[in-house]
């Protein structure tokens, strides 16, 4: 039995966080939580948490998109799951985020069942 895996929250809308953490607590896993793209980017290196829960729009330097970028590109955190969540629902936007490095982009409003499923496959040992 290796250690609860680990999940970071990532969005400056505290109301976002509880309600993603309240959909995936279900799981047993550990929570971090960030506001920002650039807490988002120290947690990262920090904890180096199995999966990321990114918004892509957020306040300050650094949004979802450069934060998957830079998770991405730094070899302690590159094998780090993402997962962008985003208002922005283009195909254009869509694809922007997975070329940045996310597995799943997820378009606001979604399903929590379908973002449950998707966690626990990229969650798989």
């Amino acid at each position: 039995m290796g250690r609860m895996k680990r999940i970071l929250i990532v969005d400056d809308r505290e109301d976002n966080v509880e309600l993603l953490e309240m959909t995936i607590k279900r799981g047993n896993f550990e929570v971090l939580r960030a506001g920002s793209g650039e807490t988002a980017l120290e947690i990262a290196r920090i904890h180096k948490p199995d999966l990321i829960i990114m918004d892509v729009i957020m306040p300050g330097e650094i949004d979802g998109l450069e934060a998957t970028r830079i998770i991405k590109n730094n070899p302690e955190t590159r094998d780090c799951k993402i997962i962008m969540i985003s208002g922005k629902d283009h195909a254009t936007d869509r694809e922007a985020g997975l070329e940045a490095g996310a597995q799943y982009y997820f378009m606001k409003p979604f399903s929590p069942l379908e973002l449950i499923r998707r966690v626990d496959e990229l969650l798989r040992d």
